[in-house]
């Protein structure tokens, strides 16, 4: 029976446990670019003892950001700046994944911490796109329907992107098609309205994800693992369901795709969520058993032995820590010493380290 610090092989690659951290965006760049703010706040993750860390939504193309200071991987300047944080991750035994994404609808707003809305051109903002033009709240600017040439050139960006990550040194990609944006707006039809090759039925609203898999599993490295992270449930009657994302995922083994991200929401700002410790699990455990696929959970896991509980009863082969690992980096550490396993603590920081808790 595995548990929470047993190593877990998606192709070549083996994560050290099963801790990662996900994909939380810190609004920190500019023109897309890394920099000293990712650098410390990647680092610290990887010297803590996180099997891997999931770089925040990173843009295909400029106007695919949340905001202005997103990162990015849509020219080759941005290559290095995230070259340099990888490298560092790796030589504390963290290996990363990079997290590409269009934020679609949801684009051109503040940074986190400020008003969730659309800015103005004065401010730095500029039109955005959608499946269809429906805005994703009234604070937010109609977006233009993407037309068939709009989507096409979709998949060929996150695939020029793709190859940007192999250059800077990422071990696996995240495909992000969830939390309301660009590729959950066409999954949904509470965002999709559209009446041709990419609306209506199931096989259409998941055609574009699908095409994105297939450009980036084309590049990307056959030895490294491809993830997608996915809104299991809108939580609003009409919109995406479980059925839906089980049996998407089922589709996505085939397409190359090792490790499901599962999260829930993103799709209307009104959604009800029951919101709680573990809540999104069962949706991770019902992907792993009917699609047959590595999952992973995430959502208000704060406790080692609830962390381990998942891992231990088949909910997931993977736990991600997101508040609780911005809180402390060095969850990993200490949960290994409370859960009774040896961790590979650095060795600058031994002199702290609790007794019979490091691995020799």
């Amino acid at each position: 029976m595995a548990h929470l610090f047993e190593p877990l092989a998606l192709r070549d690659l083996v994560l050290r446990n099963r801790i990662a951290v996900p994909a939380m965006c810190q609004y920190s760049a500019r023109d897309g670019l890394a920099n000293d703010w990712h650098f410390v706040h990647y680092g610290s993750r990887a010297v803590g003892g996180a099997a891997l860390i999931i770089s925040e939504a990173t843009a295909v193309v400029p106007e695919g950001r949340i905001s202005p200071a997103d990162l990015g991987l849509w020219n080759d300047g941005q290559i290095e700046p995230l070259a340099r944080i990888v490298r560092f991750a790796h030589e504390q035994g963290c290996p990363m994944a990079v997290q590409l994404a269009h934020a679609g609808r949801k684009a051109s707003v503040g940074r986190g911490w400020e008003p969730a809305a659309s800015l103005p051109a004065s401010d730095g903002g500029w039109p955005v796109v959608a499946p269809s033009p429906i805005p994703f709240s009234s604070a937010h600017a109609v977006p233009v329907e993407l037309d068939a040439d709009g989507i096409g050139a979709l998949a060929g960006r996150f695939a020029d992107a793709a190859r940007r990550a192999h250059a800077a040194g990422f071990s696996a990609i995240e495909i992000h098609a969830a939390h309301g944006y660009l590729l959950h707006q066409f999954l949904s039809p509470l965002a999709n309205r559209r009446t041709d090759g990419y609306g209506g039925s199931f096989a259409n609203r998941t055609r574009l994800t699908l095409d994105v898999v297939d450009a980036v599993r084309m590049v990307w490295p056959e030895r490294l693992p491809l993830i997608v992270r996915l809104s299991a449930t809108d939580w609003i009657d009409g919109g995406w369901t479980p059925d839906e994302t089980a049996a998407l995922c089922r589709v996505l083994k085939t397409h190359g795709v090792d490790l499901i991200n599962v999260s829930t929401g993103g799709i209307l700002p009104d959604a009800k969520i029951p919101a709680g410790p573990g809540f999104q699990t069962e949706f991770a455990e019902r992907v792993r058993r009917e699609a047959d696929i590595p999952s992973a959970a995430v959502g208000l896991i704060t406790a080692p032995a609830q962390a381990d509980h998942i891992v231990r009863s088949g909910q997931a082969d993977v736990v991600l820590l997101g508040r609780e690992i911005l809180r402390n980096p060095y969850w990993p550490m200490e949960a290994a010493h409370e859960l009774g396993h040896a961790a590979a603590w650095p060795v600058q920081y031994l002199r702290a380290a609790p007794r019979g808790s490091v691995a020799r």
